[in-house]
């Protein structure tokens, strides 16, 4: 290899076969990015690599993490008008259409992620090469930050895959592996990492014609279909996203409706459009969620803690979903109760969790190697981690800490998995109550990122580091909350639910309640929420409650639960229930008004936040929009109930809780933390 050139985030060598390599490796960073410096070298490298004319180029990254995560998400954070976005766009496609023209072949070496941007820049290469493996992953999740690509992502995917296959990926966001995209024609070849580089020379030697789609999937980019094929992809993207919440789908299925077959003006509406996307709220609000998430992960950084075995004492729903996650993550799990008979349940499920994430036998049964059904126990003595998930009972609970914890080893951490139970009355049946943290899963485990990490008084800050450490090692995020009764999620979660139960009491029929908070934004209806979490769960959660801060339980739950309707799980609730699935009612719901409704609903979640707040249940208003949009998917186009409370004004949502509080009860009387909101 000769090098030519370098600059500060790129270096051109050439080899034997006079092909060209560009390394990108940005500098002061562990991850490759795109932004507007990036793109002012990338320009001169290829402007000069042009001049010189090799056989071929080959891009690569030397990051070991991946190829190109996209652009750089901070930058969007300083665009404050759509000139200033369009420029930006415009820049980058004005780079990337300098690539596509270049009269040799050119091949993207992709390996790690490839996401955004960095399958933008792949597409205006001739050829894609990726590793074989899982991790390596291409896409372009841009509707998951409120945008769409704009660097001609759609422009050149599009007549790459036909209509149906690339506005799949497009308006879903997914990202797909090596062996995916070479099924769909994204990918060119894929192979095992010791044959990238020849993989790639070999495609620039032979150069063969690249990719075109069949005739079927052109047919779907045709004038005449395109129609047709855009009703259905709206109908499609409504199920999930409302055109009023979430517009960038929406303007991506126009932007192709109106010109699939026309490149050039794809690009430029491409632009146009995201330009005004990037300055919404939506957007905005779902940038900044997107660095809510960096930040939950990054407070699990202590890489030095390394446990290897898990133990879990409880193999009901959550103690045996949490013990096969751990399973498929990769640790040593043992699973205890009173029987085998109590264990299998949970083991079945793990199978299906298993087939379903892992597909291959072999995967499949290595998880299932690692997860050890242990009704007498015999895995306390070896775990680094007893994580205890019995029922809410906190006489049970020390009851069983008294007799594991002279079995456990020294440095083990003691984890509860309590929804409500402050830890300070746990933790006396403890000789070392430094080593009990919380940490709180939410149902259903394989898919609820959030995991409330419970610090109790006495609780070490060496136990408490290394628990949010384990919470990332099990890719989940962690949130550290005090140990205050229901902790942050259910706290907050639950006067929003106990107000849906109270309107159903005064005859507001359950349906026109959940349309009223869908249309707010919730992804669920309070009741459906409710009947889904289990009525019961939820009596017992707001008794807790209720007994710490003196509030009251609606008769009408409590009539439910003594009526054996507990919801989904007993096909009865406030809705009824056939094979799992809601019975939809055909009677009359009237004319009901569903702003006031949501704003009984949504206020009082407000009040109970700006009370967390104020008590320092977490440490900062950052902490709670992100434990409520990772914990209940609080509207994240909203960007978390602060952030909403900003949107909308403080005094106005404390105007309309004093409001409500005269017309309603005390129910609603706003919080004293009002006065600091307002007044800040």
């Amino acid at each position: 290899m000769t090098e030519i050139t370098a600059s500060t985030h790129f270096h051109v060598e050439t080899d034997s076969d006079n092909i060209a390599w560009l390394h990108f490796n940005k500098a002061d960073s562990s991850t490759n990015v795109l932004n507007a410096e990036v793109f002012d070298q990338l320009d001169q490298h290829l402007a000069e690599i042009a001049r010189l004319n090799p056989r071929g180029l080959v891009i690569l990254s030397d990051k070991r993490n991946g190829f190109i995560a996209g652009a750089d998400i901070s930058a969007f954070t300083r665009i404050n008008h759509t000139d200033q976005a369009l420029a930006f766009l415009r820049r980058g496609q004005d780079v990337f259409n300098r690539l596509e023209a270049l009269p040799f072949p050119t091949v993207a070496l992709i390996h790690g992620f490839c996401l955004g941007g960095g399958t933008e820049l792949s597409l205006a290469c001739r050829y894609r090469v990726t590793r074989d493996d899982p991790g390596t992953r291409m896409g372009l999740p841009e509707v998951k930050l409120g945008i769409h690509p704009g660097w001609g992502g759609s422009a050149r995917l599009v007549p790459l895959l036909g209509g149906l296959k690339a506005m799949d990926l497009i308006l879903s966001g997914r990202s797909i592996d090596g062996r995916s995209g070479k099924r769909l024609g994204l990918v060119d070849l894929v192979v095992p990492e010791r044959h990238l580089r020849a993989a790639a020379r070999k495609l620039v030697l032979e150069s063969p014609a690249p990719h075109q789609a069949g005739w079927l999937d052109r047919l779907s980019n045709h004038a005449l279909v395109r129609p047709l094929l855009a009703r259905v992809f709206r109908q499609q993207v409504g199920k999930r996203a409302n055109k009023k919440h979430y517009p960038s789908p929406y303007a991506m299925i126009d932007i192709w409706r109106r010109h699939a077959t026309d490149k050039p003006r794809m690009l430029e509406a491409e632009a146009q459009s995201l330009a005004q996307l990037v300055n919404g709220a939506t957007a905005r609000n779902l940038v900044r969620v997107f660095f809510l998430q960096e930040q939950l992960k990054s407070l699990g950084k202590d890489k030095s803690y390394t446990p290897q075995y898990v133990h879990v004492i409880g193999a009901g729903t959550m103690g045996g979903d949490i013990a096969a996650w751990c399973a498929f993550r990769g640790f040593r799990v043992s699973l205890q109760d009173q029987s085998p008979e109590r264990i299998a349940p949970a083991i079945k499920r793990a199978h299906t969790l298993f087939t379903r994430k892992l597909k291959t036998p072999a995967k499949i049964t290595a998880a299932m190697d690692r997860l050890l059904p242990d009704h007498k126990g015999a895995g306390v003595e070896r775990a680094d981690i007893v994580i205890e998930a019995i029922f809410e009972d906190a006489d049970v609970k020390r009851s069983l800490y008294r007799d594991i914890e002279p079995r456990m080893k020294a440095d083990a951490l003691l984890a509860t998995n309590t929804s409500s139970i402050p830890l300070e009355e746990l933790c006396g049946a403890l000789l070392r109550p430094d080593r009990l943290v919380g940490l709180h899963f939410f149902n259903p485990v394989a898919m609820m990122q959030l995991v409330e990490v419970v610090v109790g008084h006495a609780t070490s800050p060496v136990v408490t580091a290394r628990a949010m450490a384990f919470t990332r090692q099990i890719d989940r995020l962690p949130l550290p909350v005090t140990s205050t009764p229901g902790f942050l999620v259910n706290r907050i979660l639950m006067p929003y639910l106990m107000e849906a139960v109270q309107l159903e009491a005064e005859g507001v029929p359950p349906a026109v309640i959940d349309k009223a908070a869908t249309d707010f934004g919730m992804p669920m209806g309070p009741v459906l929420l409710a009947d889904t979490v289990g009525l019961d769960i939820c009596l017992h959660v707001a008794e807790i409650l209720a007994s710490h801060f003196h509030a009251e339980v609606p008769e009408s739950l409590k009539k439910q639960v003594a009526d054996g309707h507990l919801g989904r799980k007993s096909g009865h609730g406030f809705y009824q229930y056939k094979k799992g699935k809601v019975v939809k009612s055909t009677a009359r719901t009237g004319n009901w008004n569903l702003e006031d409704i949501s704003n009984r609903l949504i206020d009082r979640l407000l009040n109970e936040a700006v009370s967390c707040l104020r008590e320092h249940v977490v440490e900062n208003k950052d902490l709670l929009d992100a434990g409520m949009i990772f914990g209940t998917g609080f509207a994240p186009f909203r960007g978390g109930p602060m952030q909403y409370i900003d949107a909308v004004g403080a005094e106005t949502v404390y105007r309309q809780l004093q409001g409500l509080q005269t017309l309603r009860g005390e129910r609603f009387a706003p919080d004293p933390g009002w006065n600091t909101l307002i007044h800040s």
